[in-house]
């Protein structure tokens, strides 16, 4: 019975797995319009809205 518990504990992680390999970390530079120095928005996005993440203010 414990085989059977590691199968069904590794078939979980697979699909979690593949779920992650949806989702990137993008780290995006915004200028502060006060100093004018830089600062570094990150965020874990999903891969489908990079480019929305990328092109806001």
């Amino acid at each position: 019975m414990a085989k059977a518990a590691k199968t069904a504990i590794k078939t979980k992680d697979q699909k979690a797995a593949s779920e992650a390999k949806n989702y990137t970390k993008v780290i995006k530079a915004v200028r502060s319009q006060k100093s004018g120095a830089y600062t570094f928005k990150e965020g874990i996005i999903h891969k489908d809205k990079i480019k929305d993440f990328l092109s806001e203010k």
